[in-house]
């Protein structure tokens, strides 16, 4: 499996007793930003490029700092952002009131990043943050989320009169949720100004109505794309809001002590000690707020559309740690039974299953639960079969048939990009994988190895099938848990780019074979009409690429492009079914990588440029 830069991770905290209370019961004010620490470090795999943490402080005193921010880049950054915050920490004299001490509050907020839009360093690192000496002003921000309309919404920024200072969807959500915090805010100045002279008694009256649902209703009217959202306003308001199509995840459990949210379910199990059922998963369109006295709020923001979480969650980028997940993915596997059987001729007595490490191991054990069923089905069918001239012997023979697995694959090192350039690089890339040598019958043996998904296929053609062809079987089985990614995400996923599929690329390879470039054209022609339309208009013609072929058809295509030259084994790639995801994954039908079928107006856009995008640049 190519490591795809994917979904970045969040975490939310927030304590809902006085700083003193966690002080009496676990010996420490740190309490919190303890916790942080784990929510962050348990999702490490969903931001390798960066990390932030922020810290709101009810307490602090005027004059002191009541917000605040670290944040690292680089495959360390989680280590770096805490040992610094630690170590400012540690350096506050020891009688510090707590309301003084550097990142004591009430309110935290983690971020991992992981970048899909090419754009890097540290103005790009979550969480954002809008000041203001008005607490009830003051904005922090972070999310998983990518909008497909950034076009369109920095525009509306710039007609406002604003004067966005990068080209970022995180900042420009910055900005309009906090112009429409600043509406709220003044709106409530206005109602109390007459009615409490006193200034601070004013505020804390403003800051205890601060209407968060309406600040979010009126910023979200105009986004397309897949998100949550978290913030936290400098008077300890927090929130996540979660968009109407589901498509990025978020969970949240609470109790009296303490309220938290994160991108994945078995997180919080682990870090609260809490049970499955404990933690609940946030729906479309709604957002969890903790209001500044510790009320929790559920509050539906934008109307329900369909519902189309990430399929690609469940298949890859979530721990499989969570219950759910771990079954889905065992179906993944199971349900590819029959055309293994076709691809092996049935052969098991001759055929060997194994696994690419580490992230199709879990689909490896559906696929070798539903082949021991198959097995169990065939014994039983020859006893039947020969039940009355079995000797001693036969029947030994018969229960002693198994379905053979080994494993084949091994992850042997972490290829360093710094190593090696250009061909050399390529050379040191096919060591990446090793192999268990003498693990099957050269020439007499089938392999079998199951992947979680082949995207690009890069690593395959590199690695893969080069350091298992050494084995000499008879021929290699390769095969994806996940259906063919036949179009570009554009909801929070590092693909976006046709001729990174190697699906895309054998279709249009099959069309030029077989005469039919102008279908080719013509889809350009249609696309690029539509460039300059409103996203509503946009139709995703590109499906018409992959029409005249059936998915068979492009496997074997596919097959043929991963084969490395000096290859002579038979190689042929299997993948799942549409129809099988959706069978083994029934509450996420976010299947727009596979299906083209885009859950916003905004994808369809994106995927129209992007084949745009790649005929012009193949023409010139």
């Amino acid at each position: 499996m190519e490591q795809l830069k994917h979904e970045c991770g969040i975490a939310l905290v927030r304590l809902l007793k006085p700083i003193e209370y966690y002080v009496n019961k676990y010996g420490t004010w740190q309490y919190g930003l303890n916790k942080l620490y784990l929510l962050m470090e348990k999702q490490h795999n969903r931001g390798q490029e960066g990390a932030g943490i922020g810290c709101v402080s009810a307490k602090a005193t005027p004059g002191t700092e009541y917000i605040f921010r670290e944040r690292a880049m680089g495959s360390g950054a989680i280590k770096e952002v805490f040992e610094n915050t630690y170590d400012s920490i540690s350096q506050t004299p020891p009688d510090t009131p707590y309301e003084n001490i550097p990142f004591c509050g009430e309110v935290y907020m983690g971020h991992l990043r992981y970048s899909t839009t090419g754009r890097s360093g540290m103005a790009y690192i979550h969480p954002f943050l809008r000041r203001n000496n008005w607490r009830s002003r003051s904005l922090m921000l972070c999310g998983n989320f990518n909008l497909t309309n950034v076009d369109e919404i920095f525009q509306q920024l710039v007609d406002q009169g604003q004067h966005p200072r990068l080209y970022s969807d995180t900042l420009m959500m910055l900005e309009m949720m906090g112009n429409y915090l600043d509406r709220e805010v003044q709106h409530l100045y206005e109602l109390y100004k007459l009615k409490l002279k006193d200034g601070p008694a004013r505020n804390k009256k403003i800051a205890e109505n601060v209407d968060l649902g309406y600040v979010l209703r009126r910023s979200a009217q105009t986004w397309d794309g897949g998100y949550v959202i978290c913030g936290a306003t400098g008077n300890t308001d927090m929130f996540a809001f979660r968009d109407p199509h589901g498509i990025r995840p978020a969970y949240y459990y609470h109790d009296d002590e303490i309220a938290v949210v994160a991108s994945e379910r078995p997180v919080i199990q682990t870090v609260m000690n809490v049970k499955t059922e404990d933690v609940r998963e946030l729906q479309p369109g709604q957002a969890f707020i903790v209001k500044q006295n510790g009320e929790i709020v559920l509050e539906q923001i934008q109307e329900v559309e369909t519902v189309t979480p990430c399929s690609f969650e469940r298949i890859y980028f979530s721990r499989g740690s969570d219950k759910d997940i771990y079954q889905e993915r065992k179906m993944l596997g199971k349900l590819l039974l029959d055309p293994i059987l076709k691809s092996i001729d049935n052969d098991l007595e001759h055929t060997v299953f194994s696994f690419i490490p580490n992230t199709a191991e879990v689909a490896f054990y559906g696929m070798m639960e539903g082949f021991e069923s198959y097995m169990d089905e065939q014994k039983k069918h020859l006893i039947k079969k020969h039940v009355h001239e079995l000797t001693e012997d036969d029947l030994e023979r018969i229960l002693s048939m198994k379905v053979r697995q080994e494993k084949v694959a091994l992850q042997d090192i972490k290829l360093r990009t710094f190593i090696a350039e250009g061909d050399s690089r390529d050379e040191l890339a096919a060591h990446v994988y090793d192999i268990t040598y003498g693990s099957i019958k050269a020439k007499t043996d089938n392999l079998v190895v199951i992947d979680d998904s082949i995207v690009r296929g890069t690593t395959l053609k590199q690695s893969i099938i080069k350091i298992l062809d050494r084995l000499e079987p008879k021929k290699i089985v390769i095969v994806s848990s996940s259906p063919q990614v036949r179009y570009p995400d554009c909801y929070g996923i590092d693909m976006n780019r046709m001729d990174e599929f190697v699906a895309f690329r054998a279709a249009i390879a099959l069309l030029k074979e077989r005469g039919m470039q102008h279908i080719i054209d013509e889809i350009y022609q249609k696309c690029k009409a539509q460039v300059d339309l409103p996203k509503e208009q946009v139709v995703n013609y590109v499906k018409d690429i992959y029409r005249p072929f059936t998915a068979d058809e492009i496997s074997a295509k596919i097959a043929e492009i991963l084969t490395p030259e000096d290859i002579t084994t038979p190689i042929e790639i299997v993948y799942q079914s549409l129809e099988g995801l959706h069978e083994a994954c029934p509450n996420h039908k976010g299947d727009w990588y596979f299906s083209g079928n885009y859950p916003t107006p905004g994808g369809n856009k994106i995927v129209v440029r992007s084949f745009v995008k790649y005929y012009e640049s193949k023409e010139q």
